[in-house]
């Protein structure tokens, strides 16, 4: 007969993916905190325990855990590896006793990478595949994205909305999130699956975007150049990655769930409109905030380009053109996302981006638009060289793939 404390290890055991990213390295952030921590297994990326016990430690201290909780770390919590070779990890004994999974893992890039399908659909089912067969599961929370509802969804999004595989998407990465979903439940239907879906990723309430400038960049630029493509009244469903991590956690560990999909998101009570973001951010754009805003096509931005060296640096202008075209058609689709099932699960609502979005101007003020850009378009070359930040610049934030 087993002894109380096994049983307690292999209920506890909980198998996180991504955790060198953003979303999850907020999330071990807050577990290393509390008394499951030895428990927690990690796959990660390295050639072996230590070079990935070191990257973790990296990623604990930029969400500033204190220096007293690293030693914390061991090497026997990691699993070395990643969703393209499953293969090379699969026959690890400790997989047997995992019952819980939270599966951050993805290529988060919104550049056309090589990778983006093997990694966000292939490796990511292999994965669950194995984990379905070999460990204890009680759960598999695997972490989507809300625009995996594609560009036709009206909105608010429902959280039962299904797009359908015809769906169409701006980028291949929300096109391989949803594909990834479909298969998981087609393929492997025994599987305890809950999705979680956030909304758009950025900064943290507390850290403003010093661990990532993912996506704020769209913002600062667009205060910057005082024009983009939605009217100032038009809200956007932004969520902070403490909050984000928080949802998560609560949706692992409550022993019953309501539903098996869930949006992270802002909802219409707490998404904030492109006035009040572009108000929070006017103390870091100088004079230039007194401009009057203006709603304008893809076409009258890149008539600006001109200015972009003296108001950004110099760097990839044809990639920021690019990029604005994508984030424009992002936010010219003024998708809310339903957050009802969330709350109902007694998740409270998330802080609007406009209450914290200064602290992300704050943490990014040293960094070129160019640099912030890096963070979502890996695999693009971005930064032609390192020029000295222009300090009227309002700094964007980045969301880190896992």
């Amino acid at each position: 007969m087993k002894s109380a404390d096994n049983r307690k290890v292999q209920i506890n055991h909980l198998l996180i993916t991504g955790a060198t990213g953003f979303l999850g390295g907020a999330i071990i952030s807050r577990l290393i905190h509390g008394d499951d921590w030895p428990s927690v297994l990690l796959l990660v990326r390295a050639s072996n325990g230590a070079d990935g016990r070191a990257r973790i430690l990296a990623v604990l201290k930029s969400f500033m855990v204190p220096e007293a909780l690293l030693s914390r770390v061991e090497t026997r919590q990691i699993i070395c590896g990643s969703l393209d070779g499953v293969s090379k990890f699969a026959g690890d004994e400790r997989l047997r006793n995992v019952t819980r999974v939270i599966n951050c893992a993805a290529l988060a890039s919104f550049a056309n990478h090589p990778q983006v399908w093997q990694v966000n659909v292939e490796g990511t089912l292999e994965f669950a595949r194995v984990l379905h067969e070999r460990a204890q599961l009680r759960r598999f929370l695997h972490v989507g994205t809300a625009m995996s509802c594609g560009v036709q969804a009206a909105s608010p999004v429902r959280e039962d909305y299904e797009p359908g595989t015809s769906a169409k998407h701006l980028v291949e990465y929300t096109d391989s999130k949803l594909t990834c979903e479909y298969k998981l439940r087609q393929e492997l239907p025994g599987l305890p699956l809950v999705v979680a879906r956030p909304s758009i990723i950025v900064g943290d309430t507390r850290l403003g975007c010093r661990v990532s400038p993912s996506i704020f960049w769209v913002f600062g630029m667009a205060a910057t150049l005082r024009r983009f493509t939605c009217e100032l009244e038009q809200q956007i469903d932004v969520v902070p990655v403490d909050y984000c991590a928080d949802a998560i956690l609560v949706l692992l560990q409550k022993p019953d769930l309501s539903f098996d999909r869930y949006h992270i998101s802002a909802g219409h009570e707490s998404s904030s409109t492109y006035g009040e973001i572009c108000s929070a951010l006017a103390p870091f754009i100088g004079g230039r905030s007194a401009e009057p805003y203006q709603k304008v096509s893809h076409e009258a931005l890149c008539e600006l380009q001109s200015s972009f060296d003296t108001l950004f640096g110099a760097g990839n202008k044809r990639l920021l053109l690019r990029a604005m075209r994508l984030y424009g058609q992002f936010a010219a689709l003024g998708i809310i996302f339903d957050n009802r099932r969330t709350l109902a699960e007694g998740i409270p609502s998330p802080m609007s981006f406009a209450n914290y979005a200064a602290r992300c101007a704050d943490t990014t003020k040293d960094l070129s638009i160019y640099e912030q850009m890096k963070y979502d378009f890996k695999g693009a070359a971005v930064v032609v060289n390192r020029p000295k930040p222009v300090k009227e610049i309002a700094a964007p934030a980045v969301q880190e793939a896992a």
